[in-house]
């Protein structure tokens, strides 16, 4: 996939006449505030900071004091998250750059309740709490890489934030982890009619979770968020659910999507490629079905887990009458056979798994029963949620 398309330093000097290479003539106290507060602010912009980068500016973080607010910014070239915050100090107009981590630590050695002061005092940065000071090295603020956004994004909707937060919590699991087949390495977006989809697949199982929104999303919208991206969006979105929850507003472009959120805007590359039918991977046809509940089955498999291979995790369910035996063996010769009493009266089904991929969906559900939907012992099987249609999880069977 390639990168976002980042201004040049001489671009951004266009597009931010605010930025100056000029030596700064006089004191600008960028912030203060308690500690607290500034950390959590750091906090929420620092998450795709990387402490080396093949481009030192990037290990920082963009701070743009506009009157009484102060912007921040940071990027890694494929995600640019920007927020804004009103902690105190100086108004006036004027930017710098300094070290993203190394801030963050030294806040982090300070009480919450500490007043922190940031000053711009002629070519250095001073950071200053209680006792302590600090100078700090800064890079000049027009040579940060700002993102190019698209020039133009499809329908605007939005969702609450612990929806979407709940929808990648269900599929993310699923994706790969750094496969050749690129389109693979994050989570398929589909947003068409009243219905957002969220669906990940490493070619060996595959999740898929919807939600209903609020408004009709037309032409369909369909795109792959990176795996960073999934993985920071889940750590920064809102878990608070009620009439007056959160919400995130979603737009998607051929080549980003921009997220906005609780005062930050979030713009994110997408992956390049062609995602894998997935309709056609989800079984229509698994007539013999169980429900059991999701906690005692679990237990099972975890307790059976420990008798499996380290390179080698199956596990082998025999599905018959009133019964579900789930066993395992090793090289050694141990085995381990555990049952669970369910309502079955269908032919008997010995199919193998990897129980990894069963204790990965299972450990990622939460509610109290779970129906698992099978053919025969060389077809997929289909886990979903008892009267639900908005889970499906399928998982490719393993030859023991």
């Amino acid at each position: 996939a390639s990168p976002i398309q980042v201004c040049s330093p001489r671009r951004a000097r266009q597009n931010h006449p605010f930025l100056s290479d000029d030596p700064i003539e006089a004191d600008m106290i960028l912030f203060t505030t308690t500690q607290d507060k500034v950390l959590a602010v750091l906090q929420s912009v620092c998450g795709i900071v990387e402490r080396r980068h093949t481009m030192p500016i990037l290990a920082n973080v963009l701070l743009h004091k506009v009157g009484n607010a102060v912007q921040l910014t940071t990027s890694d070239l494929e995600i640019q998250i920007r927020t804004t915050a009103e902690l105190g100090g100086d108004e006036g107009d004027f930017a710098t750059t300094i070290g993203a981590r190394k801030l963050m630590d030294i806040l982090k050695t300070m009480p919450a309740d500490q007043t922190v002061t940031l000053e711009a005092n002629a070519d250095k940065i001073l950071l200053k709490g209680g006792k302590s000071r600090f100078t700090l090295q800064s890079l000049p603020a027009p040579d940060f890489p700002l993102v190019q956004e698209a020039p133009s994004f499809g329908p605007t909707f939005s969702v609450p934030q612990k929806t979407l937060k709940d929808l990648m919590h269900q599929v993310s699991f699923a994706m790969a982890v750094q496969d050749i087949r690129y389109y693979l390495n994050g989570i398929l977006f589909v947003a068409e009619g009243n219905t957002l989809s969220l669906v990940a697949t490493d070619g060996h199982r595959l999740a898929w979770a919807s939600a209903e929104l609020d408004v009709q999303v037309e032409p369909k919208q369909e795109v792959i968020l990176p795996r960073k991206t999934v993985l920071e969006l889940q750590r920064l979105l809102s878990d608070a659910s009620g009439d007056n929850a959160p919400r995130i507003t979603l737009q998607f472009a051929n080549n980003q999507a921009k997220f906005s959120f609780g005062g930050m805007e979030f713009v994110t590359k997408l992956v390049e490629g062609k995602f894998p039918d997935y309709q056609r991977v989800i079984p229509a046809n698994h007539h013999q079905q169980i429900v059991l509940g999701r906690a005692a089955l679990l237990a099972s498999l975890q307790r059976t887990a420990i008798m499996t291979s380290d390179k080698f995790k199956g596990v082998s369910l025999t599905v018959q009458p009133g019964v579900l035996r789930v066993a395992s063996n090793n090289a050694e010769q141990e085995e381990a056979v555990d049952e669970l009493d369910i309502a079955y009266d269908g032919p008997q089904i010995d199919i193998g798994f990897n129980v990894s991929y069963l204790i990965d969906v299972l450990a990622n559900m939460g509610q109290e029963m779970v129906q698992i939907n099978l053919l025969d012992s060389n077809s997929s099987a289909l886990i979903t949620v008892p009267e639900s249609a908005r889970f499906k999880y399928v998982v490719m069977p393993m030859r023991l």
